[in-house]
C-alpha cells in the first residue's frame, strides 16, 4: 500500500502483397511467415525457453493500419495477456481488469472459496495478492508451502472459478504485515544487510528466496495455461529509496524464471516523485499507480503515461481505497460507502481499470501483524489483529453491507457478464460465557525450558540474534543497589509487530542498548526465549500445550499444584466450551471486554493478540473451522490484568467499541497519527 496517500497486443491480410511477387520471393515470403507463425506459439511449449525479445511479429503489427489489427487480434487462438493501445489485451480482445486485494495468508485454507466466491459476486475478475516471504520462510532453508502458506493451491483455486492473478511477489510487500513481508532472521546476519538494496548480502537470499518461489508459479502464467497474468516487482518502492540497480536486477531476476511474455509491473504512488524513484524504464517493466480516493484519476493517469512506453500505459489503479486500516488506540477507520463507489465509478467509465484494496481483509493471525512509525522512529504503532479494513467484504465474509451493495452496483455496470448472486452472510453462533482459571504464572513454566536455550551475554542483546522472532524473551541480571544486593528482572519484553513501512523498517525487538540502574551499566544477562505457537511453526517449547495439559489434569479431578497462584504477573488462563454434537459448527467471536491485554489460543491455534483498554476492537474472530464438535479449549496469556470474575463471552457480532478512542484516521490523512505506545504497563511488561 501506499503509505504517503490514504483512502480515500499474427499474420495478416499480407497475402494481397504476396500475389504481386515472383515465386521466388513467394516461396522466401512463405518461410518468413511459417517462422513468424512458430514464433507466436512457441509460449504454448512450457518447456521451451521464453524469447528473449517479446516477439517480431509484435512490432511488425504496429506498422499495420488499425483496422487489420483489430482484425489481427481476433484471430489469435494462444493464450496470451498483452499490453498494447493504452489497453490490457486478453486473448486478443480488449480487456478492462476489475479486481481486488485478497490474502490467501490472512484467511484459513477452508475459507477460501468462499471469500473468492464472494469476490466474484461482487463483480471482480482478478485476484491481487502478495507473498510473504516470512510466511513461506519462517527459519532461514525451512521453506513452508502447506496449510495457510499454500500458494499453488490458492492460485489453482482462483483459476477455478474463473478468477485471474495479480502476483504481487516482492520480496518486500509491506502489506500492514511483519517487517514488511520480510524474515526476521534476516535481522540475525553478521554484518549487517541493508534491505531493498543492491546490497550483495541481501540480493543473495533474495535469489535464494525467488529461485524456490518463482518456478513453483511460472507453471501457474497465464501464457502457461494458468490465473496468472502480471507479477508486481517490489512495492511502492518510490515511496522508500531510489536504487535502480536494485530494481533492475529483481527484473533480471524475475524474467529468468518466468520467461519474457508475462507483464511485470511496479506500483507507485501517483506523484512525479515517487514514479521516477520507484518505476523501472527501459526494462519493459509497466508502471501502475495508486493514489487517494478522493484525488480525481485521470491527470494521475496522465502522468502514469510518461512512464511507461508509448502505447504501453493502459490507465490502472492498482491499489484503490475502500477503507483503510487501524492502529491500536485509534477509532476504526470508516470511510462512505456512496463517496467509495462515486470515486469507483469515475476510474471506470472511461475503461480504466481498478483493483480494490482490499475487496476482503481478513486477519493478522498470529503474530504477523505490522506497525508504522510517525514523526520519529520511537512514535511506534502496531496493527491490530483485525484487518477488517473496512472492506466491502468484511473481516467475516459479511457481504450484507452498504459499501459491498454500492460497490457492486458500479461493478455491474462494467462487467461483461452477469454477476452471481450474492451469497448470504455466514452463520455465527454465541456460545455463551466461558468461565476460565489461573492454570499457570508465566515464571512457573520456566523449569521447562532447556539450559542450553538461555543465553548469557555481558550486554543484553536482540531478539533476532537469540533466533527468537516472535513472542516474548526474559532479561535478568543482578546488580548491587545502594541499599543492598538485589536481582533485578528487567520487565519481560513483548514484540508487537515490526514496522512494516518508511525509513525505519529494519526494527530488530527487545532490549537494544545498555540498561542502567543508579547510574551504572548493568552486565552479566540472562535471556531466556519464550515461544509461542504462531501461524506456519510450533516452537518444541511451547506454554500453550503445557498449559492445555495442565487443563485436562484439573477437568479429570486432579489436583493441580500451583505454587504462583496466588503471584501478580502475566499468566495464563484456561477454560472450555461445548459445541453439541447434533449442532452445527460456525463461526463466533471471543469478547474480551474486561480484560487487559495478551495473547488469545483456541484449540491450539494463534488469534491474534487483543488488548481492549487499547481498543478499538473488544472481540477477536474465531473462523469456524478453527472450532470442533464437542470440547473446544481457550487459553489466555495475560499480561497486565484479568477480568475479576475470569470470564469471557462467546458473541456472534464484532465489536469495534473499546478503548479510550482518542484518535482517529481520517480518509485524506496519511494514516499514521496516533498516540505513542512506546511505555510500560502498570506490570512492567514493554512493547516493542
Amino acid at each position: 500500500m501506499n503509505r504517503s496517500k490514504s483512502l480515500a497486443a499474427t499474420s495478416k491480410s499480407i497475402t494481397a502483397m504476396a500475389r504481386k511477387r515472383s515465386s521466388k520471393t513467394t516461396l522466401i515470403f512463405f518461410l518468413l511467415l511459417s517462422l513468424l507463425a512458430f514464433l507466436s506459439f512457441l509460449p504454448v511449449f512450457a518447456s521451451l525457453p521464453s524469447l528473449p525479445s517479446y516477439s517480431h511479429s509484435h512490432d511488425l503489427h504496429f506498422h499495420l493500419p488499425r483496422h487489420q489489427r483489430l482484425h489481427r487480434r481476433q484471430k489469435i487462438s494462444v493464450r496470451k495477456f498483452e499490453i498494447a493501445e493504452d489497453k490490457f489485451w486478453k486473448d486478443g480482445k480488449p480487456f478492462q481488469i476489475i479486481g481486488g486485494d485478497l490474502h490467501y495468508f490472512r484467511v484459513l485454507p477452508e475459507y477460501w472459496e468462499d471469500r473468492l466466491l464472494r469476490a466474484k459476486a461482487l463483480g471482480l475478475n482478478t485476484v491481487q495478492t502478495y507473498i510473504p516471504w516470512n510466511l513461506h520462510e519462517p527459519e532461514a532453508g525451512k521453506l513452508v508451502f502447506e496449510g495457510i502458506a499454500d500458494l499453488v493451491s490458492f492460485l489453482k483455486l482462483c483459476q477455478k472459478l474463473g478468477l485471474l492473478v495479480m502476483l504481487r511477489a516482492g520480496p518486500y510487500i509491506c502489506a500492514e504485515w511483519d517487517l514488511g513481508g520480510f524474515p526476521a532472521w534476516l535481522l540475525s546476519i553478521h554484518p549487517d544487510v541493508r534491505l531493498r538494496s543492491s546490497d550483495p548480502a541481501y540480493l543473495q537470499k533474495v535469489e535464494g528466496w525467488w529461485g524456490v518461489l518463482l518456478p513453483k508459479v511460472a507453471p501457474l502464467l497465464y501464457g502457461n495455461g494458468g490465473p496468472i497474468i502480471m507479477v508486481q516487482i517490489e512495492n511502492e518502492f518510490g515511496s522508500y529509496g531510489n536504487d535502480k540497480a536494485y530494481l533492475s536486477h529483481l527484473v533480471k531476476l524475475a524474467r529468468g524464471h518466468l520467461g519474457e511474455d508475462i507483464i511485470l509491473y511496479t506500483t507507485d504512488g501517483g506523484s512525479r516523485e515517487t514514479l521516477e524513484k520507484g518505476t523501472i524504464q527501459g526494462d519493459g517493466v509497466f508502471a501502475a499507480v495508486d493514489f487517494t480516493t478522493g484525488d480525481n484519476p485521470w491527470p494521475i493517469f496522465k502522468l502514469q503515461k510518461q512512464f511507461n512506453s508509448p502505447g504501453k500505459s493502459p490507465p490502472l489503479s492498482s491499489e484503490f481505497y475502500t477503507g483503510w486500516l487501524t492502529h491500536w488506540s485509534e477509532k476504526m477507520a470508516r470511510t462512505d460507502a456512496d463517496f467509495t463507489a462515486a470515486a469507483l465509478e469515475k476510474i471506470m467509465l472511461q475503461n480504466g481499470s481498478v483493483v480494490l484494496y482490499m475487496a476482503h481483509g481478513g486477519t493478522n493471525f498470529g503474530f504477523y501483524n505490522g506497525a508504522n512509525t510517525g514523526a520519529d522512529e520511537s512514535d511506534y504503532k502496531p496493527d491490530l489483529t483485525s484487518y477488517d479494513y473496512d472492506a466491502p467484504i468484511t473481516e467475516s465474509g459479511d457481504v450484507d453491507n452498504a459499501k459491498f451493495k454500492a460497490i457492486r452496483r458500479v461493478m455491474g455496470k462494467f462487467s461483461s457478464v452477469s454477476l452471481p448472486s450474492v451469497p448470504p452472510n455466514n452463520k455465527k453462533t454465541g456460545y455463551g460465557s466461558i468461565q476460565l482459571k489461573r492454570t499457570a504464572f508465566l515464571f512457573d513454566l520456566l523449569d521447562e525450558i532447556d539450559p542450553l536455550h538461555i543465553v548469557e551475554a555481558e550486554s543484553p542483546t536482540a531478539m533476532e540474534y537469540l533466533n527468537q522472532m516472535f513472542g516474548f524473551v526474559l532479561y535478568v541480571s543482578e546488580y548491587v543497589a545502594k541499599t543492598g544486593g538485589s536481582k533485578l528482572v528487567i520487565p519481560k519484553v513483548e514484540n508487537m509487530g515490526r514496522v512494516n513501512y518508511g525509513p525505519y523498517i529494519f526494527d530488530r525487538k527487545g532490549i537494544l542498548s545498555s540498561v542502567y540502574v543508579d547510574g551504572s551499566v548493568l552486565k552479566r544477562w540472562k535471556m531466556i526465549s519464550i515461544p509461542f505457537h504462531n501461524l506456519n511453526e510450533v516452537p518444541k517449547f511451547n506454554p500453550v500445550i503445557q498449559v492445555a495439559s495442565k487443563f485436562h489434569k484439573v477437568s479429570a479431578g486432579k489436583k493441580l499444584e500451583h505454587k504462583s497462584v496466588g503471584v501478580g504477573g502475566p499468566s495464563f488462563y484456561t477454560g472450555h466450551f461445548s459445541i453439541d454434537t447434533k449442532t452445527e459448527v460456525t463461526d463466533t467471536y471471543i469478547s474480551l471486554r474486561g480484560w487487559g491485554k495478551g495473547i488469545a489460543f483456541v484449540n491450539e491455534f494463534n488469534i491474534g493478540r487483543y488488548w481492549p483498554t487499547s481498543g478499538p476492537p473488544c472481540n477477536l474472530y474465531i473462523p469456524a473451522p478453527i472450532l470442533r464438535q464437542g470440547e473446544n479449549v481457550l487459553v489466555i496469556f495475560e499480561l497486565e490484568s484479568p477480568n475479576p470474575e475470569l470470564m469471557v463471552d462467546s458473541v456472534d457480532q464484532p465489536d469495534f467499541t473499546c478503548g479510550p478512542g482518542q484518535a482517529s484516521v481520517h480518509q485524506n490523512e496519511d494514516g499514521k497519527a496516533s498516540a505513542s505506545l512506546l511505555t510500560p504497563n502498570p506490570l512492567g511488561l514493554r512493547t516493542f
